[in-house]
């Protein structure tokens, strides 16, 4: 997510997967050229290759899911109603599953009918196929999850707790849907869980458990799959602002509340910038420290890992990427996983002008200069393997679309709106982006077709020879007209870091203390090779980072403990990695250990790991250590 007299691009609450449809222009278009309406009008809709579903020929409007959770045998029974809108000609709606037994499907207008289920394709799992008929307009379908499904964690324990993650193709696994991006529906829901539990999902949600179990749900504002989300668990309330509240264990909920208090601070800043918030509420939940991102963006509740709870608010960026994702990527969708910048690209650049509006321009920068420093590291890498995955626009197809979770979308997504906004001006690109988010509420957007807007409603000639979007968009690598971030405050850690590794500043006189988490990460994740065990020891001893609250330098401490062979922290390697899920943690370390010789260290490690970790999770450490 300069000028613009906004208007609205006309795409329809689903996308084709055929290339014979093309989308209408938009009768509420306003003031926008007749040429441009004309020009977009005659697009064709983006294909999705990660799905079965063909939508331009029936695609499902609304969920009414009934279903039972049981901790014991692991699995989730339910059924799953949906109201369909199809073509005359169409006889059947195709829905996509995986790892699940589908045990009847009956329509409003057939009874029981016979259904079709396609042969298993990696990733994608298999085709659910429906006959209906031009006067069908409901489907129902009774199945039951495996325990084995991808998408579901049971969290073992005293307490149980279950939690689902959805994205990006694993919703199929708990529910029958149309698991594209561009594919929305509305839903209720009645779920039936053991009695004192409560359970959450990503719509209107209870407050506190019930003896019964029962929890009703509704989402009124249509969602694609990947934004499905469950949760059930032992769960405390603590609200904060009038729109919102966090969610955790018991245990947990205070510093929970203390953690996110300026939750509303953010949220005020982020109408201000682009406009009002469309969800009702913002609320975040506290998951497992298994959950295998850092947050997850359901709509009205936000799953977060507790890695940011550190005691001093200080990481709680987190919270303003996912409060961003309300517009980019809930509000304006990426029509498909190759267009997946258009949901965080977007949302980086957003975060950052909420950290920037909160805790100001200091702090924002510390955090671009971050992300330009995992960018450059991870683009040098892609390069190494396959230069086409540093291209904003992704090449997915037949492929799993996880494989586009990089730092590209993420932050090469974010320099080049960062560079737009450099071209022309804060201002202009604040009524874009507003108008953009806004005018294309509850729908998808692809990159082609964000393009042929951005060129027709913002930039001049002289903007897009500035800005080179082919470059940028469709080329490999970082362009060299990427924008100049610069910290001062991160200048003087790194001018600290050389005279500290040189031996020309004792240890003890190093700022450590008064550096902010954005500084000492800087410190540590900038480590030279030949800083000494000794140099090391004095680190950990003066300044005890083996027992850092703040997991983000705890990490930076503990890959740079690999490197250096400093064994003091070994211990404290294997709590976290037993302890934590988080996927961006487990890969580089894991990986250090593989690439500095300590295989069977991390292999050993993993053993007992594993079990306390997510699909998204260990097929990834899966693939890193143990397949040849």
């Amino acid at each position: 997510m300069r000028k613009i007299v906004f208007a609205l691009l006309a795409l329809p609450l689903f996308f084709a997967c055929g290339d014979e449809a093309e989308t209408e222009a938009s009768n509420t278009a306003g003031e926008r050229s007749e040429s441009s309406k004309e020009l977009i009008a005659k697009m064709k809709l983006a294909t999705d290759h990660h799905s079965f579903a063909r939508p331009n020929e029936a695609v499902v409007k609304h969920l009414n899911w009934d279903a039972t959770v049981d901790f014991g045998t692991k699995i989730i029974s339910g059924t799953a109603t949906y109201t369909i809108e199809a073509k005359d000609s169409a006889d059947k709606i195709i829905l996509d599953i995986r790892e699940l037994t589908i045990e009847q499907v009956t329509t409003n207008d057939g009874g029981p009918v016979e259904f079709e289920i396609g042969p298993e394709t990696e990733f994608l799992g298999q085709a659910l196929s429906i006959p209906i008929t031009s006067s069908t307009t409901e489907i129902s379908i009774r199945y039951k999850s495996s325990p084995e499904a991808e998408a579901l964690l049971w969290v073992e324990g005293e307490e149980p707790f279950l939690f689902t993650q959805s994205q990006a193709i694993l919703a199929r696994t708990w529910i029958p849907c149309q698991d594209s991006p561009g594919i929305r529906f509305t839903y209720n829901a009645t779920v039936r869980v053991p009695g004192g539990l409560l359970a959450l999902m990503s719509a209107e949600n209870p407050t506190e458990a019930n003896d019964e179990g029962v929890y009703t749900f509704k989402m009124e504002q249509p969602i694609p799959s990947y934004l499905m989300a469950l949760a059930v668990g032992n769960i405390a309330y603590a609200p904060i602002g009038e729109r919102t509240a966090v969610y955790a264990t018991p245990d947990l909920i205070d510093a929970a509340k203390y953690e996110f208090e300026e939750m509303d601070d953010m949220l005020v800043a982020a109408e201000a910038l682009y406009g009002a918030y469309a969800w009702g509420r913002y609320d975040l939940l506290i998951l497992p420290a298994a959950f295998p991102f850092g947050g997850m963006e359901n709509p009205r509740l936000t799953f977060a890992t507790p890695t940011i709870i550190a005691g001093d608010r200080s990481l709680t960026s987190l919270v303003a990427h996912e409060l961003a994702h309300s517009w980019s990527g809930n509000l304006v969708t990426n029509a498909t996983w190759d267009d997946f910048w258009l949901n965080e690209g977007f949302t980086v650049y957003f975060e950052q002008r909420i950290m920037e509006a909160v805790y100001g321009r200091e702090t924002s920068e510390m955090l671009a200069t971050l992300s330009y420093q995992g960018l450059k590291m991870e683009v040098e890498e892609i390069m190494d393997l396959n230069p086409n995955d540093t291209h904003l626009k992704l090449h997915l197809q037949g492929r799993n679309p996880d494989d586009g979770m990089s730092a590209i979308a993420y932050d090469k997504g974010y320099f080049f709106l960062r560079l737009i906004e450099e071209t022309v001006g804060r201002e202009k690109f604040d009524v874009f982006l507003k108008e953009y988010f806004q005018g294309n509420a509850f729908k998808v957007m692809d990159t082609e077709r964000f393009v042929t807007y951005l060129k027709s409603e913002l930039l001049t000639p002289e903007d897009e020879k500035a800005i080179d979007l082919e470059s940028w968009i469709y080329g490999a690598g970082l362009p060299g007209n990427i924008p100049t971030v610069k910290s001062d405050r991160l200048v003087e850690v790194d001018s600290a870091l050389s005279e500290w590794s040189k031996g020309y500043l004792p240890t003890q006189e190093l700022k450590w203390n008064e550096w902010a988490y954005q500084e000492r990460y800087r410190f540590l994740s900038n480590l030279p090779e030949d800083v000494t065990y000794k140099q090391m020891n004095d680190l950990n001893q003066i300044f005890a980072i083996n027992k850092t609250g703040n997991n983000e330098v705890l990490f930076a401490w503990l890959e740079q403990a690999i490197l250096h062979d400093y064994t003091p922290a070994y211990s404290r390697l294997e709590q976290f990695l037993v302890s934590v899920g988080r996927r961006k943690f487990l890969t580089p370390l894991y990986r250090a250990m593989k690439e500095t010789g300590k295989i069977d260290m991390a292999r050993r490690i993993y053993g007992t790991a594993r079990q306390n970790y997510h699909a998204v999770a260990y097929n990834t450490m899966d693939e890193l250590l143990i397949a040849e």
